[in-house]
């Protein structure tokens, strides 16, 4: 069942069916409190599924996850690279709220934190870049309030597992409401997928998270079966677990029986790297795992479980994967490098097999889960994402915009810097360097091919407007000329 954006009107009687389930719902979490998995899979693609239209990935235990729940066509990421994403996954904020607009360098990268975040900094070659592009924050500050904290006082057990990437020590998981931590750290992708998780002499500690316990264990699986451990420990309690992939990012590494099966089955077309292929098989065993221990433990009535990305899979030359019809990939201001998988399952909410066209973003999980559970987000800040249980049973989001901001240097000028704004089907990217506009119709043209400025000049200028104004409300630092220095 596919759920569409036209507005139908409701009957009294169809609103009076909808408010008795929500309050048998809401009587029966009563008796039995909600448990939480969020799984975010790193640099997944929004074509990396057989459910979103693999040919050759093999992903039946998500599929399955989505033949139960809700699929989300027009999925978000808050960022089409990861650090900022997760900062809005943690907090319903928008990343530059918070002035995590790029990706956070580790500590071993020290002496490069600035780059490519600073044209001015001590030491920083230019390359002659025409825009100073601003300082990115390294760390997710301790007075965010994140997702774990919001339901610590519910008497939530939580866990996070895999990769953190929001600051190091100081600022991990544990330092920000979660009880447990495998594996979080200030890397943005593991060593070696491989136990002992090193890199010879640059990184021999591994992952200082995740002690080494079986020689040539594959990272996915030991992510998979510390949230299982973690599960049935907690089977008789409420929880949060929150299993954050390091797959599918590089290095691109698989075991090497799922490698030799996908590369009998490759034909060097579209999606073609076996590799690659291999990781999200084994991101789908873990998922099978999860599904499989929710059913033995009697759990899966009463768990809501929220399956998503960090940004868009990577697609560029010498690519792992493609996300063709979508334009580009990781780090582009087009589809491919913000338009993530979406899959909700709530049983007794989400219709089984339902899909909606309903756009959504990383800011709509926090005020998600805390409508789910009963409590509210905080209300000292400004929370910029939205409740989504409307959608769960085929009502509609209230109309609004989604907006993107990447005030800095990537891929070079005429890719970035730009900001973002998505309004019903339009959607237009502001460049900075050079200055441009590019205006879409993703309904129409959702390969973003047809740039729209010229032939619809008043839209553009209102959209160019909206998204200004948005920039402005959050705070958002802006890139600017060596001249213009007192606006950055």
């Amino acid at each position: 069942m596919i759920i569409c954006r036209k507005k139908p009107v409701m009957s009294a009687v169809v609103l009076l069916i909808a408010a008795s389930l929500s309050s048998v719902l809401s009587a029966q979490a009563a008796e039995q409190p909600l448990n939480v998995i969020v799984v975010l899979v790193d640099d997944l693609g929004w074509m990396d599924l057989s459910c979103q239209g693999s040919d050759f990935y093999r992903t039946p235990n998500i599929d399955k996850l989505a033949s139960a729940g809700m699929r989300f066509t027009d999925g978000y990421a808050a960022c089409a690279v990861c650090s900022p994403t997760r900062a809005a996954l943690m907090t319903g904020r928008y990343p530059a709220r918070l002035g995590i607009t790029d990706w956070i360098r580790a500590e071993f990268q020290l002496n490069a934190r600035q780059w490519p975040n600073v044209r001015d900094a001590p030491g920083f070659h230019d390359g002659g870049k025409a825009l100073i592009t601003p300082v990115n924050n390294m760390l997710l500050p301790r007075s965010e309030i994140t997702l774990a904290e919001l339901v610590k006082p519910l008497g939530y057990r939580s866990a996070f597992i895999g990769k953190w990437h929001l600051g190091g020590k100081g600022h991990l998981p544990t330092d920000q409401g979660f009880d447990l931590n495998y594996g979080g750290w200030d890397y943005g992708q593991p060593p070696s997928y491989f136990d002992p998780y090193t890199l010879g002499q640059r990184l021999p500690q591994g992952i200082p998270t995740l002690a080494p316990r079986k020689p040539g264990e594959y990272l996915t699986d030991r992510e998979g079966d510390e949230a299982v451990g973690f599960i049935r420990a907690n089977k008789d309690r409420p929880f949060l677990l929150y299993l954050s992939h390091y797959a599918v990012h590089t290095p691109i590494q698989g075991k090497k029986d799922l490698v030799a099966k996908y590369e009998a089955l490759r034909d060097k077309k579209g999606q073609d790297d076996p590799v690659y292929a291999a990781m999200v098989h084994s991101v789908d065993d873990a998922m099978g795992r999860l599904l499989e221990t929710l059913d033995e433990l009697k759990l899966t009535e009463r768990t809501l479980i929220i399956f998503t990305g960090d940004n868009g899979g990577l697609d560029r030359q010498g690519r792992p994967t493609e996300n063709a019809p979508l334009r580009s990939g990781k780090g582009y201001a087009y589809e491919g490098g913000i338009r993530v998988p979406w899959i909700v399952r709530w049983p007794g909410v989400t219709r089984p097999g339902s899909v909606s066209k309903e756009p959504i973003s990383s800011i709509d999980l926090l005020p998600t889960v805390a409508a789910a559970l009963g409590t509210r987000p905080p209300v000292d800040r400004p929370i910029d994402g939205i409740d989504l249980r409307p959608a769960f049973d085929g009502r509609f989001l209230p109309d609004r915009a989604l907006y993107w901001h990447f005030p800095h240097y990537r891929h070079g000028p005429g890719h970035d810097p730009y900001s973002i704004i998505r309004e019903g089907d339009w959607k237009l990217i502001k460049f900075y360097d050079p200055q441009k506009i590019e205006l879409f119709n993703l309904a129409e043209d959702l390969g973003e091919q047809n740039d729209l400025t010229t032939s619809q000049p008043g839209r553009a200028r209102a959209l160019e407007s909206k998204l200004s104004e948005h920039l402005k409300t959050v705070g958002a630092r802006l890139p600017h000329t060596p001249s213009n220095a007192g606006s950055g």
